[in-house]
């Protein structure tokens, strides 16, 4: 190997080395400083097993309907016109590229309890704002690109001449939707959960603007470590910690399914 060979990859190794540490440093440090004494106290407290729940009912449910919309979204993007598609993904792209607190406050402004949809929904009972259901909407509107995307990515690899021979066979589009397209999908829906997942269970600005930070009702986990760092270092160190290891135990899950390789 070349003198200028040897330097460059000495020079990109010690950068990638400084950029590993850039993440691991962080994460160490807050394990370092984990409350042991307090443990027990903190972790059966009503309050983190109240935010836990929330955080779970809103990312999974989140999960549930970005697949529902999703699915036929991504249908779209693969089965019409590139310029369609164009379009459709922009539309898709925009809660990525948003500021969460953005997205947030344009749901606000949809959805309040004053404007028209507010009004028609109140009509039938139905409110959103600083509710559970509001909740699911924000982090729902946050995460299911991620779904889309994933679908859009899965459905792309598909091989259509299936498609085709079970139409000549005379399959009907939802027998070939049901016996081709969904089982082929299915690394596609794992990792699109997954991820989309991961983000409803970390979303923040969108919910606290649109579902505010009420205890046992919208009051999510990284709502409840925002809440603690004003009053109670030791908890938001724990609930943090609580994070990371659901985090982790879902990159395992990932990667066990051998989605990090598709």
């Amino acid at each position: 190997m070349r003198s200028g060979e040897r330097l460059t990859n000495a020079v990109l190794v010690g950068l990638a080395c400084c950029g590993l540490l850039f993440f691991v440093v962080p994460v160490v440090s807050l394990l370092a400083k984990m409350p042991w004494s307090r443990i027990g106290e903190i972790a059966t407290s009503r309050g983190v097993w109240e935010a836990l729940w929330i955080s779970l009912v809103v990312s999974v449910s989140a999960v549930v309907i970005s697949f529902v919309y999703g699915f036929p979204i991504a249908w779209i993007m693969t089965r019409y016109s590139q310029q369609w598609t164009r379009v459709v993904r922009i539309l898709v792209l925009v809660p990525m590229v948003l500021p969460p607190i953005v997205g947030g406050v344009a749901l606000l402004s949809a959805f309040g309890v004053n404007t028209p949809i507010g009004r028609v929904l109140g009509m039938v009972g139905i409110q959103l704002p600083f509710t559970t259901l509001g909740a699911v909407l924000a982090a729902t509107f946050v995460s299911s690109p991620f779904m889309i995307l994933t679908l859009e990515s899965g459905m792309r690899g598909l091989d259509e001449r299936l498609e085709h021979a079970a139409q000549v066979l005379g399959a009907s589009q939802w027998m070939v939707i049901r016996t081709i397209i969904l089982p082929g999908l299915g690394p596609a829906i794992v990792g699109g959960a997954a991820l989309t997942w991961a983000r409803a269970l970390g979303e923040f600005g969108a919910t606290i603007a649109f579902a505010g930070n009420r205890p046992g009702y919208t009051q999510t986990l990284p709502l409840a470590i925002y809440q603690a760092l004003q009053t109670d270092m030791d908890r938001a160190l724990l609930i943090s910690a609580e994070l990371i290891l659901i985090t982790v135990g879902l990159m395992i899950f990932v990667r066990s399914r051998g989605i990090g390789h598709q």
